[in-house]
C-alpha cells in the first residue's frame, strides 16, 4: 500500500513536470509568433521549435531533480499539500520565464548575470524605458499560469497518465545521450530563458571565485605603467600643425554600431556620416570595449581597466590619469555634454575625479529644449540628440580655447522615441518605397522602422552640428572624432563581435589626407594617441610615465590586429577578448576574416594560448583595481581629493544606514538634522554624496546645516555646488537666500535674484525672500515693487501684508 502511495505520488508530480514543460513551449511559441508578427526574420522555425522543446525538457529536468525532495516533504502528511507547493513553485518559474522571455523579445538577448551588474533602481529604469505599462503587456503573465494550471488538469484526466513516469524517463534518457553527442540544440538562442539565467550567474560567480589578484613584486608594482615616449605618434603624418593648440571634439553616439555606417550590411541610414568618410580618417573595424554604454567614457578618455563590473563601478575610483586632466593641465577647458542624468552609469562620479570645468546633463536644460517624454510610459531618458547639440553650441561661445569637448547622445536607444519621430518614419517609407539599393531587406527595415528612424535623426542632428559648427571662427582648428559606445541591441547581430564594432572617424579640416584602415584597434587605444600626437606636434606636457591599458591606434590601412583587446560584454562578464585574427569568446574560439564577419574554429593549442592571455589580463585587472596600482598618487594624478572616512565613522554610518537605500539614509539625515544633530547629518550626507555627487537635495541639506551653525563659507560653497548642478531647481535659490540673510551678506543676494530671473524661476518665495535682503540694505522702492508682485497674486497671504506693511 506503502508503495502505491509513493508512486501516486510521484505520478503526479511528473505530471505537473509535464504540465510545466508545454507550458515553457508555449511561452516559445509565443515568442516565435510574436517575433514573426513584427517583421523580424526568423530562420528555420522547425528546427527552432523543436530544440526549444529539447531545451525545455532538459531544464525541466534539473527543475524534476531540484524540487522532488520538496515535494516529497511537503506530501508526507497529505499528498494534496505537496501539490499545492508544487504548483505555486511552478506558477512562479512560469511568470519568471515569460518574463525573461519578455526581456529577449525586446533586446534579442537572453538575460544573464548582466543583471548582478545593475542596482534596482538602474534595473527598473531601464525596464520602464522599454515596456509600456498597458493592461495588454500584463495580461500574458496571468494566461500562462493559469493554461500551466489548465494542462495539469487535462493531464490528470489524460488516459495515458499511468504511464507519464516512464515516459518521462525514455525521454530523459534520449535528450541526456543527444546531450554527449549533439551539443549544438543547447546554444544559446534556442535554451530556456531560466536556464541560460541561472548557468550564467553560475558560470560568472565560480569565473569570480577562481580569478584572483596576482602578487606583484615591488619592481612592478605598477605593471601597466610605461614611458610616454615609448607611444609612437601615428596620428601626427595626417595633420597640418598649427601654432595654436587644437580643439578636440569627441561624439560618442549611443547604439552607433559599424554595420550602420559605410557599404555594410545595415548601411543607408547615415547619409551624413557617409559623405565625412571620404573627407576622414575612417576605421571600420574598430572595437568598443564593452558591450554596453557604461565603459565607453573610461575606455575613450582613460584607456584604464575594467575591475569587476567596470571602471565606472569602481566604489573608491582607483588613482589614473585621462585626457581630461592631462589636458586641463595643459590650459585646456574641459566639458562634458549630455542630455540625460549623469550619476546614471556612475559617470559623474568620473567627471568630478577629473574636476571637469564644465559638466552639462539633464538638470541644466531649460523649457526652451523640448524634453521628449513617451505618451505611453511618460518615460524620457531625457533630452534627444538634436537637443544636446543645440544645448552644446549654445554654451561653447563662453569657453575659453583651447577646449576639449566630449558630447554623449543617447536617441538610438531603446523606447527610441524622440521629437519629430512621425516624419523620420515617413522618410523610412521613402527609403522603402523608393527602389533604392539597400543591402538590408526592406522587410527586415519595416519591422524595425522606428529603430532606423532613430538612426537617420540621431545622423541628422549631428549634420545640424557640425554645419552650425563650420560657422564658428575656430572650426579651422578643430579636430572632430565620432565613434559609437557600443552596437544597438535590439537589431540581431550577426555574431559575437558584431554588439563590439563601432565607427571611428576622425574629421578636421587640419587633415592633409585622408584613408580609410582596415587594421583593429579599440576605445582603449585612442587616448595614448591623441596624447602622442598633441605632445609631439603641439608642446602639450604629458607625464613622463603613462598607465594606458591601449597601446595607440594602429592606423595600417590592411587588415591586420597587432592588439590584445579585452571586452567585457555587460557588467562582471570578462570572457570575450580579440587576439590576432581571432575572438575568443565564452569558450568559444571564432576567426575574424577581413570582412570583419567571423566562424567558429576548433584549435586547442590556439585556446590554450588565449585562455593563458586572457587569464594573465583578468589577474592584472584585478590587482590594479583592488590595491589601487594602475597609477602612482602623484601630482600628475591626483585632481581632486576624494573625501576620505575615518574607520571611526565607516562603522558609525554602518550602524546608521544599515540596509537602507541612499533615499531612505537622506530622510535620516533630515531626521538628524532637525533633531540638532547636525555633525551626524552632515556624515550621512558626506557618505550619500562620495556615491551620488549630484543628489542636490542633500547637497542642499548639507549646506543648511553648515548655515545653522553659522560655518558661512563651508555652506556658501555647498549651496552654490547645488545651484552650479541644478540651476532650475528652486530649493537651491531659496537655501542660499536664506543663508545669505542669515550671515548678513545681503549684497550677494542680488547675484542669485539676478541668476532667478535669467534662468526663468518662477517662484513667490524667492521673490519675498529677495524683497527682506533689500529691506535689510535700505532699499525699500525695490523691496516694495517685489511685495506688490507677489501680492498681485496671493492678495490674502499674511506673511506678505505683514512685510508690505513693515515698509511704511
Amino acid at each position: 500500500m506503502k508503495i502505491k502511495s509513493i508512486r501516486q505520488k510521484n505520478r503526479s508530480y511528473v505530471l505537473l513536470c509535464c504540465a510545466l514543460l508545454l507550458t515553457f513551449w508555449l511561452i516559445s511559441l509565443f515568442e516565435i509568433s510574436s517575433t514573426v508578427f513584427s517583421g523580424k526574420e526568423v530562420r528555420n522555425i522547425f528546427q527552432l521549435i523543436v530544440f526549444k522543446l529539447l531545451n525545455h525538457f532538459y531544464t525541466v529536468l534539473f527543475i524534476f531533480l531540484f524540487f522532488l525532495p520538496f515535494y516529497h516533504l511537503f506530501a508526507r502528511k497529505q499528498h494534496r499539500y505537496g501539490t499545492i507547493f508544487i504548483r505555486i513553485a511552478f506558477v512562479i518559474l512560469v511568470i519568471i520565464e515569460f518574463a525573461l522571455t519578455k526581456y529577449s523579445l525586446t533586446t534579442l538577448l537572453n538575460l544573464g548575470a548582466d543583471l548582478l551588474g545593475y542596482s534596482l533602481d538602474d534595473i527598473y529604469l531601464t525596464v520602464t524605458a522599454s515596456e509600456s505599462t498597458s493592461i495588454f503587456n500584463f495580461l500574458p503573465f496571468i494566461i500562462f499560469p493559469v493554461l500551466f494550471l489548465v494542462i495539469s488538469f487535462f493531464l490528470k484526466k489524460s488516459p495515458y497518465y499511468k504511464h507519464s513516469g516512464k515516459v518521462f524517463a525514455i525521454i530523459t534518457f534520449a535528450i541526456i545521450v543527444l546531450r554527449i553527442f549533439y551539443s549544438d540544440f543547447l546554444q544559446e538562442n534556442f535554451q530556456n530563458k531560466m536556464y541560460y539565467f541561472v548557468s550564467d550567474v553560475i558560470h560568472y560567480k565560480m569565473e569570480k571565485s577562481e580569478i584572483k589578484a596576482v602578487q606583484i613584486n615591488d619592481e612592478n608594482e605598477y605593471p601597466f605603467l610605461k614611458k610616454s615616449a615609448e607611444i609612437n605618434d601615428a596620428l601626427g603624418p595626417y595633420f597640418t600643425i598649427k601654432e595654436e593648440k587644437p580643439n578636440i571634439v569627441i561624439i560618442v553616439v549611443e547604439g552607433l554600431g559599424s554595420e550602420f555606417v559605410g557599404d555594410r550590411y545595415y548601411s543607408g541610414f547615415t547619409p551624413y556620416l557617409n559623405s565625412l568618410l571620404p573627407k576622414s580618417l575612417f576605421w571600420e573595424n574598430f572595437l568598443s570595449n564593452t558591450g554596453r554604454t557604461f565603459g565607453a567614457l573610461p575606455s575613450l578618455t582613460a584607456s584604464t581597466p575594467f575591475g569587476e563590473k567596470g571602471f565606472l563601478e569602481i566604489e573608491d575610483t582607483p588613482t589614473h590619469i585621462s585626457i581630461f586632466s592631462i589636458l586641463k593641465r595643459n590650459d585646456y577647458t574641459t566639458s562634458f555634454f549630455s542630455g540625460d542624468n549623469s550619476s546614471f552609469d556612475k559617470k559623474i562620479n568620473f567627471l568630478e575625479y577629473h574636476d571637469l570645468d564644465n559638466i552639462i546633463d539633464e538638470k541644466k536644460y531649460d523649457d526652451s529644449y523640448p524634453k521628449y517624454t513617451n505618451g505611453q510610459t511618460g518615460f524620457s531618458w531625457g533630452y534627444s540628440d538634436r537637443e544636446i547639440f543645440r544645448k552644446t553650441l549654445s554654451f561653447l561661445d563662453d569657453l575659453k580655447r583651447p577646449r576639449l569637448d566630449l558630447i554623449t547622445t543617447q536617441t538610438i536607444h531603446e523606447p527610441f522615441d524622440f521629437p519629430e519621430k512621425e516624419t523620420y518614419i515617413k522618410k523610412i517609407d521613402s527609403v522603402i518605397n523608393s527602389g533604392s539599393i539597400l543591402k538590408v531587406s526592406k522587410k527586415e527595415i519595416a519591422a524595425n522602422k522606428e529603430i532606423f528612424a532613430s538612426i537617420l535623426y540621431a545622423d541628422n542632428s549631428i549634420k545640424m552640428f557640425i554645419d552650425n559648427y563650420k560657422k564658428r571662427p575656430e572650426f579651422e582648428n578643430t579636430i572632430f572624432v565620432i565613434t559609437g559606445d557600443h552596437r544597438l541591441i535590439p537589431i540581431a547581430q550577426k555574431d559575437q563581435l558584431s554588439r563590439f564594432n563601432v565607427p571611428f572617424i576622425i574629421y578636421s579640416p587640419l587633415l592633409k589626407q585622408t584613408s580609410r584602415m582596415k587594421s583593429v584597434s579599440s576605445h582603449l587605444d585612442f587616448a595614448p594617441s591623441l596624447l602622442a600626437f598633441l605632445s609631439n606636434n603641439y608642446n602639450v606636457i604629458v607625464p613622463e610615465e603613462v598607465a594606458w591599458l591601449g597601446s595607440g591606434i594602429d592606423t595600417a590601412e590592411e587588415f591586420r590586429n597587432i592588439h590584445k583587446i579585452p571586452l567585457m560584454r555587460y557588467k562582471g562578464s570578462l570572457n570575450d577578448f580579440v587576439y590576432k585574427d581571432f575572438m575568443y569568446s565564452g569558450g568559444t574560439i571564432y576567426k575574424i576574416k577581413e570582412d570583419f564577419n567571423t566562424y567558429k574554429i576548433e584549435d586547442e593549442a590556439l585556446e590554450v594560448q588565449i585562455k593563458k592571455e586572457l587569464n594573465e589580463f583578468k589577474s592584472l585587472n584585478a590587482y590594479v583595481t583592488q590595491n589601487d596600482k594602475i597609477y602612482p598618487k602623484n601630482n600628475d594624478a591626483i585632481i581632486r581629493e576624494n573625501y576620505e572616512f575615518t574607520a571611526e565613522e565607516l562603522i558609525k554610518l554602518e550602524k546608521l544606514t544599515i540596509n537602507m537605500k541612499e533615499n531612505e539614509m537622506f530622510m535620516l539625515a533630515r531626521e538628524k538634522a532637525f533633531n540638532d544633530e547636525r555633525e551626524i547629518a552632515r556624515l550621512i550626507c558626506n557618505y550619500i554624496l562620495k556615491k551620488m555627487p549630484n543628489y542636490v537635495d542633500v547637497r542642499i541639506l548639507k549646506g543648511r546645516t553648515l548655515a545653522w551653525d553659522a560655518n558661512y563659507d563651508k555652506a556658501e560653497i555647498e549651496l552654490l555646488s547645488a545651484l552650479n548642478r541644478a540651476p532650475y531647481y528652486d530649493d537651491a535659490y531659496l537655501a542660499l537666500l536664506d543663508m545669505y540673510w542669515w550671515s548678513s551678506q545681503n549684497e550677494k543676494s542680488n547675484e542669485i535674484m539676478l541668476k532667478a530671473i535669467k534662468n526663468k524661476i518662477k517662484n513667490d518665495e524667492i521673490a519675498f525672500k529677495m524683497a527682506r535682503a533689500y529691506k535689510t540694505m535700505n532699499n525699500l522702492e525695490k523691496a516694495e515693487v517685489l511685495i506688490d508682485s507677489i501680492l498681485d497674486k496671493q492678495p490674502k497671504n499674511d506673511a506678505f501684508l505683514k512685510f508690505k506693511e513693515s515698509l511704511k
